[in-house]
């Protein structure tokens, strides 16, 4: 069996962060690990309260995992501060991690902001080179290209920007354009692709981008092309969506229980 591992923080609420990246892990066929990088208390409405882990716990999480369990695919999502994000990419190069997505957590779907403003360069500095692929929405590229994001045209600038700073692929998600549809532009190598979904209307999108990123790394811990990986989870997102069971009063959470995509085709085998 695979082994994927999820660096982020925990959601009391159960729809986002590691619970989701869990969840998303189990729902592919992969055994999920985890290296916690904050505990917060929040449910569909908000978070009430965010308190960091030390840096050299998560380090030593990471650590743990990696030599005995050895994930051959990760994730990163909430990361809290400044500290946590160099210590991430320290153990990222020490522990040799591979197929990396960066899921760039700044603000949660209700507004609650998740990552210090401090952090941000150091995302954009320490993380990015390391990824296979990052996975931002809107606000989040902004912020790291440093211009507005809130055009076709402009997530496609902002995606080519993002892995000329070093990201292999990026993935810039459109759920947060207006249309009856939503885009999703990733640009890879020398060439943009598009995927469009119809809009769902629902506020069942709490979690979306951890489950999103989560699903990309479990499709790279199982031997798919970046494409492949990305394309599988978008669909299985995008039931997850509308199969959402209405829990809560706020931003609901999504079904995880949702089957994923073509695992049967997967050899059950180890690597």
């Amino acid at each position: 069996m695979r082994v994927a591992l999820t660096i982020a923080g925990s959601d009391s609420g159960g729809g986002a962060g590691i619970q989701a990246d869990l969840k998303t892990f189990q729902a592919f066929g992969v055994f999920g690990t985890s290296a916690v990088t904050a505990l917060t208390a929040q449910n569909t409405m908000g978070v009430a309260a965010v308190h960091a882990v030390p840096p050299e716990m998560v380090v030593a999480q990471i650590h743990a995992v990696a030599t005995d369990l050895a994930p051959a695919a990760c994730k990163t999502g909430m990361l809290a501060n400044r500290a946590i994000v160099l210590a991430v990419a320290s153990a990222v190069d020490r522990e040799s991690l591979e197929n990396l997505v960066v899921d760039p957590v700044m603000v949660a779907t209700s507004g609650d902001r998740l990552l210090d403003t401090d952090a941000e360069i150091a995302v954009l500095e320490m993380l990015l080179p390391r990824c296979a692929l990052v996975t931002p929405n809107l606000d989040e590229a902004a912020l790291l290209v440093g211009f507005p994001v809130d055009t076709e045209d402009a997530m496609v600038r902002a995606a080519k920007r993002l892995v000329e700073r070093g990201a292999r692929a990026a993935l810039v998600k459109g759920g947060h354009l207006g249309g009856d549809a939503v885009v999703d532009v990733l640009f890879y190598g020398r060439e943009v692709r598009r995927w469009r979904r119809p809009r769902l209307a629902t506020r069942s999108t709490h979690g979306t981008g951890c489950t999103l990123s989560a699903a990309v790394a479990a499709g790279l811990a199982l031997g798919r092309s970046l494409e492949t990986a990305i394309e599988d989870a978008l669909e299985f997102v995008h039931r997850a969506i509308a199969a959402s069971p209405g829990l809560g009063a706020g931003n609901g959470p999504l079904n995880h229980f949702v089957p994923a995509p073509a695992v049967s085709r997967v050899p059950a085998t180890s690597p």
